[in-house]
């Protein structure tokens, strides 16, 4: 039988956070649009990560008001690299939902939260009681992790039932600023009680109370279920170059990376010559084509496994949907998925 969580974990967790928190940039304040655009950012991303393109994010659009109106094109070229392009498409509809629903007022009502694109249980409740004061528990993978530890809960924190258990007892102990307490517990699990290795139960602040760490099995929770295994995608990129200019296409409105620029390609794996046939078939004439070396790229679900070519072209391409731009233009303007980053190198 598990156990629960008591609030003799707040003052003690507290007095850690006010100590050790990192300093980061979406902590210079709690104004609700910096902590929601922040949330979103680091979904499934890490804060090192996430820090320069916050800063970046912020000195382009400093107000809900400046998301609302800005492009397409130039949202997406800020999240280049970031990757999970959907949550800045809903971070940019939520915007224009903010400014025409509630004067440019970000929200700080958790219910009222959960009503715009993109954000759930989690973002509604870190925005609300960070910017908003409001007794609400922001349960991330940190949280479940360093609940279930606390607990000796061996429960799996997949299953929707014992996530919403460990949330509710997250919120039967939320003291008077729930916001803190929040970003407490996930600092605990970012720098303390870690993932992927054991934890450092010798700089944790509220050891005396845990049950993983006093029954010995901390290190092998939270228990998960076994993910589905990622399907393995074969396919072959081409960076073809006329003259001092580089191809590029707009991927599908739907789908994997949708509606983002990339090299020209297509699926399976192409020995020289079916390359060099395929190229022709898209009314290409090939004047020198060298293998680059191979690349993968991981998404949540399938992996990429890419085979790639370098190619001078004798005639521009007559293709409507390549575009033809300058290397510098397309570090500049033009947003190109990660996934394709090792290409990059021979543009230099």
């Amino acid at each position: 039988m598990s156990g629960r969580l008591t609030k003799a974990l707040c003052a003690p967790l507290l007095d850690w956070f006010e100590q050790h928190a990192r300093v980061l940039p979406w902590r210079e304040n709690r104004d609700p649009y910096r902590v929601w655009v922040s949330e979103i950012m680091l979904q499934q991303t890490r804060v090192e990560a996430v820090r320069g393109y916050f800063t970046r994010f912020m000195e382009v659009f400093p107000t809900v008001d400046a998301l609302a109106a800005a492009s397409e094109d130039t949202y997406l070229k800020l999240w280049e690299g970031l990757g999970y392009y959907s949550r800045v498409r809903n971070l940019h509809k939520a915007a224009v939902r903010v400014c025409e629903e509630y004067g440019g007022v970000v929200p700080r009502d958790y219910d009222t939260l959960c009503t715009l694109p993109g954000i759930g249980d989690y973002t509604a409740g870190a925005v609300a009681s960070i910017a908003g004061g409001q007794r609400v528990p922001a349960v991330d993978g940190n949280v479940l992790r360093v609940v279930s530890r606390l607990n000796a809960d061996e429960r799996s924190v997949t299953d929707p039932k014992v996530k919403a258990d460990l949330r509710a007892q997250v919120a039967a102990i939320l003291p008077d600023d729930p916001g803190a307490f929040n970003q407490a517990l996930m600092e605990l699990g970012a720098l303390v009680c870690v993932p992927n290795g054991a934890p450092q139960c010798g700089n944790c602040p509220v050891l005396h109370l845990c049950a993983g760490a006093h029954t010995g099995i901390a290190a092998r929770l939270p228990v998960k279920a076994l993910k589905k295994a990622r399907t393995i995608a074969p396919r072959t990129v081409f960076v073809l170059r006329w003259q001092d200019k580089v191809a590029l296409r707009r991927r599908p409105e739907r789908g994997l990376l949708a509606k983002l620029w990339e090299f020209l390609g297509t699926d399976g794996t192409l020995p020289p010559a079916e390359a060099r046939a395929f190229l022709g078939e898209h009314g290409l004439k090939v004047a020198q084509m060298r293998a680059m070396q191979p690349a993968k790229h991981i998404f949540t679900h399938v992996e990429w496994h890419m085979t790639g070519y370098y190619v001078d072209l004798a005639a521009p391409p007559d293709d409507p949907s390549l575009v033809l731009v300058t290397p510098d233009a397309l570090r500049a303007d033009y947003a190109l998925p990660s996934a394709f980053r090792a290409f990059l190198q021979v543009l230099e």
